[in-house]
């Protein structure tokens, strides 16, 4: 707590967001004044909050957390403490780690799993790196959800009519937003790195400088909070669904990762002789075998399966290849010490803890297995057949019942995230859309 009480004192903080990530990467928690911060009165909040869904509701088994809803002990991370940029008087955010009364981890914290995966890594002697690449839609404001959606005007006046992937003049278009958002990641040290526009009508793209996994889903999550608020105070809305707009490309978190030995710091993808390791290998294949039982993090929603088709910039797959952006693993172009594997298959709107842990877990599990990959593939990966699931409720069914992703992520965490997902799944059932009444209402 000294390193958190000199910063509120430096910055003149008044109030403090204490803040937790839940399933969702939703932040939730408390605006507590300074005083009170500093009293050492521990936050609590429900376990509940844990499970609670996107919609607001909870599942039906209360076991999940404890059947009297106990609270649980929120504590403060000094290393995540940042000011929030935008907000009026000298205010705080501190991401917190979830611990019961006897101080041992809710195993169910999306923060807790990720540790969880590296301190697998770490008794191993491995140490892995990563870099997320965040995709994201700029927005027109709509408060009608059952309105499309529409690309924003710009500083023209004009709203995007066509692709303008990769487009400086796109990205000027919203030059005073992105001032804006690298201004607020610049206070909050959120080491954001390059700026592109994507193929999509108004899609971004943000990428962040490669590090330690839990850091960078930290800084992951607060990013997120960061763009929507920059958007809000331009007019515009950002998103991060993963299919927002028919016709358009989705979005997509890509996650660079390569694995360092903790003593040297060199790369164990690549050997003496500058070629791929074993390790390497047993990676890859892990990611081969294992995402299919990983889609519900991945693709946590019945909108995550419109980004996944065919032709629509986003992998079908399980293939891999180098420099081939069409499979769902590439190896990109590099020289030995920088050999990595960049995941293409998680949705932007994935928690990053979770899709970090997942990746890296399926990447373990693929070394401590020894298990083989498949060819590179050289050709196109969309003529390929479908190798993921189609639909939620496939990837529901193929987690449910991989027991080594279990042992890896923690059997209480998957247990909770699989009944919270057929929740949502179930609430999003009930509800009849406007193409059903468009087309079946008076023609079946």
């Amino acid at each position: 707590m000294d390193d958190i009480d000199e910063f509120l004192k430096k910055h003149h903080i008044t109030e403090i967001e204490a803040i937790i990530p839940d399933m969702a990467g939703i932040a939730r928690g408390k605006i507590i004044p300074r005083s009170k911060f500093e009293s050492g009165e521990a936050m609590r909040l429900p376990q509940a909050v844990m499970v609670q869904t996107v919609t607001g509701d909870y599942p039906s088994d209360g076991s999940l957390t404890g059947v009297t809803d106990p609270d649980m002990v929120c504590v403060p991370d000094a290393s995540t403490i940042r000011i929030i940029p935008w907000a009026v008087d000298p205010t705080a955010q501190v991401i917190h780690d979830c611990v019961h009364f006897d101080g041992t981890p809710v195993e169910i914290s999306p923060r807790r799993v990720l540790r969880r995966v590296l301190d697998l890594y770490q008794a191993k002697g491995w140490k892995p790196v990563v870099a997320p690449e965040l995709e994201f839609y700029l927005v027109d404001m709509n408060k009608d959800p059952d309105l499309p959606l529409r690309p924003p005007i710009g500083r023209t006046g004009r709203a995007e009519t066509g692709r303008q992937a990769y487009s400086i003049e796109a990205v000027n278009e919203f030059d005073p937003l992105f001032e804006d958002i690298y201004e607020y990641c610049d206070v909050q040290e959120l080491e954001v790195d390059t700026l592109i526009h994507e193929v999509g009508a108004a899609q971004m793209e943000i990428n962040f400088l490669h590090g330690d996994p839990l850091n960078l889903a930290d800084r992951v999550f607060l990013f997120k909070r960061t763009v929507r608020e920059a958007a809000l105070r331009h007019q515009m809305y950002a998103t991060f669904m993963a299919k927002p707009m028919e016709g358009e490309p989705g979005s997509a978190m890509h996650v660079h990762q390569s694995l360092v030995d903790i003593h040297s710091g060199e790369n164990l993808f690549t050997g003496r002789d500058g070629e791929p390791t074993g390790l390497f290998h047993n990676y890859l294949a892990g990611l081969q075998k294992y995402t299919p039982a990983l889609m519900p993090i991945f693709a946590p929603y019945i909108n995550s399966y419109r980004r996944l088709s065919r032709f629509m910039a986003a992998p079908i797959n399980v293939q891999w290849g180098y420099d081939n952006r069409t499979v769902g693993f590439r190896i990109p172009h590099s020289g030995p010490t920088a050999r990595r594997i960049e995941n293409r298959i998680p949705g932007v709107d994935c928690n990053p803890y979770l899709a970090i842990a997942g990746t890296l877990a399926a990447g373990y599990l693929g070394m401590t297995q020894r298990l083989n990959p498949t060819e590179p593939l050289s050709s196109d990966g969309y003529e390929m057949p479908y190798q993921l699931p189609r639909n939620l409720e496939e990837g529901l069914t193929l987690m449910a019942a991989c027991t080594p992703l279990a042992e890896t992520l923690g059997e209480r965490f998957v247990k909770a995230y699989l009944t919270l997902k057929e929740t949502e799944y179930e609430a999003f059932f009930r509800v009849i859309s406007s193409w059903e009444r468009r087309h079946l209402l008076l023609h079946v």
